[in-house]
């Protein structure tokens, strides 16, 4: 992963579900070995939230912003430096963990050592069985993998500690903490303590803000 400079900002975001407004009025900015972490309760908006700053879903109002200029202006590069799991987690069904994660990598023209990094997610034993074998939280972690192998600048997910028992928690809260070291950028949605270094981590309680 290269040291980006591009700034991911936000200006006065109004996000809603059908007719009825989740939050509005947001205004942030993601440097380089920043982390922003959404919590509140379920409804306030932390996944509309997560894909908007992706520019994978259109605020209401308001703008995000890579680079000073809108996201849809500069899709192909801030695509790039984003890697993204999410309640759709974007995997093949037919396809094993590890030909998943090795598909991702093609895609972007990275590899990794996957063996070890499904090893380290708990797929080892599952890793050349279909995604569609496996279990909800299995294939979460499947998909947390891609993210992980990146190489990309920024990561965006959406609880992923859910199904990790206390040692997957503990070695996902490192790699985040590895990749915040090297100046990358993490979007998270989580319900319980990250582990990430709290000089790094600014928390965004939406259900404060929500209308």
């Amino acid at each position: 992963m290269g040291h980006i400079t591009d700034k991911l900002e936000w200006r006065d975001l109004s996000i809603w579900r059908g007719d009825r407004c989740l939050q509005k009025g947001l205004s942030g900015q993601l440097d380089g070995g920043q982390a922003l972490t959404l919590r509140g309760s379920n409804g306030c908006g932390k996944t509309t939230l997560i894909r908007t700053l992706c520019g994978l879903s259109e605020a209401e109002a308001g703008e995000v912003l890579w680079g000073g200029l809108p996201v849809s202006r500069r899709r192909s590069e801030f695509y790039a430096e984003l890697a993204y799991s999410g309640h759709a987690l974007g995997l093949k069904p037919d396809l094993t963990p590890q030909e998943n994660l090795h598909f991702s990598q093609g895609l972007r023209g990275k590899s990794c050592n996957e063996t070890e990094l499904l090893s380290n997610l708990g797929l080892e034993r599952c890793r050349e069985l279909p995604v569609r074998q496996l279990s909800a939280g299995q294939k979460q972690r499947a998909a947390i993998a891609a993210v992980l192998g990146s190489d990309a600048n920024i990561w965006a997910l959406d609880e992923p500690f859910t199904h990790l028992d206390a040692a997957g928690c503990s070695w996902l809260s490192q790699q985040f903490n590895e990749h915040l070291a090297a100046g990358g950028r993490l979007l998270l949605a989580a319900h319980q303590s990250t582990g990430i270094n709290a000089d790094w981590e600014h928390v965004l309680d939406l259900s404060g803000v929500a209308t």
